[in-house]
């Protein structure tokens, strides 16, 4: 029995299933990647930059087609799902521009006689593990550097995502990614295993929670292999003081609640200074007030999305009831529908004890969860007092302030006056049990390559 399929969040309709993958075939898939890979990496880093191109054209081209498959997939609104097609497309379009640039062979001064020379070397086939919260942004940022570089890709997707891991694959073998160069993979927990472990396997890449982490991590680990964490985030949202409260405010909430508020590096806890508190969360209570559910298909003003998936909905909603039960105040919103329907009304959370486990939770969900603070070092504490280390930001109209703040941050990513600034060219990842390696930007294409020293001896 498959898990692999197309479930309507908005219904609970299973539209279309799909066959989780052989042994026999797995084994296949796995020849295929490393027969190709000997010969992608002979061919220049020119000539894989330009089919790496052609997949970024093939990306804008099929906009439209793309967005409504993950709109119906995982429940996203339309918009927000061409926005995700527009964002992939950039990242896989400068890995193509720029990516042959940034693994430019380098000469390093050396004391002994001769020329040490640094290289960019491609290592393998490599596994992804990708989420259901960015079905092509996730698997552009890791697919398109490696590909550059002349690695090859085994790509196991969620499995709410099937129709949308197929099209990537069909997308890279139409931009002339040989057959057996990106592979999609309808594999078991225990196949993915199987894969990692398999020494034609050089790397794995993870985006998902800490305990999928944890699980990867650890067979990486095992079998000596190159490994790349991403495991989401509780980011701090700093704000010491504004000019325009309610427009910080509304900042705030429409980037917690975007994709449903399910983002790894989401705002998930406002830490407002108490002058300015009471203002703040009366904006967000009333921007959180009267929403309706709505079909993401055609969402029209005043609707929300449905979450992606039922158990998705009932998880926030546990989260939510908990962080109650233990003395936080459900302020508005957090209505669950009935099921099968996965929609949970956009909500706003204050007052969540600290000493509670809550307090310590990714809410993977539209929950704007605020606290109260009265110094910049009780706003530091907080935002540090936190087992995760994705992002952070921190507000203030005196900025040399907000960058002393920031500063500080225990974060892989610190932020003054944005919340998240977010591009191909800005590399992503996180410290602490927000896992290691980072993504996108300059760095992004070197975490799987073979940093090989060259010396020629005189």
């Amino acid at each position: 029995m498959s898990n692999y399929r197309v479930q309507n969040p908005a219904t609970g309709e299973v539209i279309e299933s799909f066959a989780t993958a052989t042994d026999s075939e797995i084994e296949q898939k796995l020849a295929a990647a490393d027969a190709v890979y000997r010969e992608w990496r002979e061919r220049s880093v020119q000539e894989r930059a330009a089919v790496v191109k052609r997949v970024a054209e093939l990306f804008e081209e099929r906009k439209q087609e793309l967005a409504e498959i993950i709109a119906l997939e995982m429940g996203k609104s339309l918009p927000e799902s061409i926005d995700e097609v527009e964002f992939a497309r950039d990242i896989i379009e400068y890995y193509a521009v720029y990516g042959p640039g940034l693994i430019t062979d380098a000469e390093i001064p050396s004391t002994i006689p001769g020329k040490a020379v640094m290289e960019y070397r491609p290592i393998g086939a490599l596994v992804g593990v990708m989420p259901w919260n960015f079905p092509y942004y996730q698997v552009a940022r890791f697919a398109a550097p490696n590909l550059v570089l002349g690695n090859t890709i085994l790509l196991k997707h969620a499995d709410i995502c099937a129709r949308s891991s197929l099209a990537v694959q069909a997308i890279m073998e139409e931009a002339g990614v040989p057959v057996g160069g990106y592979q999609n993979v309808f594999a078991s927990h225990e196949q993915i295993a199987t894969m990692i472990a398999d020494p034609r396997v050089q790397g794995v890449s993870l985006t998902g929670s800490e305990r999928a982490g944890a699980i990867i991590g650890e067979q990486a680990g095992r079998n000596l292999k190159k490994c790349v964490l991403e495991l989401g985030g509780i980011d701090p949202m700093v704000v010491l003081d504004a000019d325009d409260v309610a427009a910080v405010a509304r900042d705030a909430w429409e980037f917690r609640v975007y994709n449903g508020g399910q983002v790894c590096n989401s705002n998930k806890r406002m830490i407002v200074m108490d002058d300015i508190y009471d203002e703040f969360v009366a904006e967000l209570t009333k921007l959180a007030t009267g929403l309706t559910p709505g079909d993401q298909l055609n969402l029209a003003e005043g609707e929300f999305a449905p979450l992606s998936s039922r158990a998705a909905a009932e998880t926030v909603n546990e989260q939510v009831q908990r962080a109650v039960a233990a003395g936080a105040t459900l302020v508005t919103g957090g209505v669950l529908s009935e099921g099968p329907a996965a929609y949970f009304s956009p909500a706003v959370l204050t007052d969540v004890p600290r000493d509670s486990a809550s307090y310590r939770e990714e809410i993977f969900g539209p929950v704007a969860t605020v606290y109260r603070v009265s110094s910049d070092e009780e706003a530091l504490a907080l935002a540090n007092d936190c087992d995760l280390g994705l992002g952070g930001s921190v507000f203030s109209t005196d900025e040399a302030r907000a960058a002393r703040v920031a500063s500080q941050l225990e974060v892989g990513m610190a932020h003054v006056n944005i919340i998240a600034a977010e591009a191909a060219e800005i590399p992503f990842g996180g410290v602490k049990r927000s896992g290691y390696g980072r993504e996108m930007g300059p760095v992004g294409i070197g975490e799987f390559a073979n940093k090989r020293l060259f010396f020629v001896a005189k």
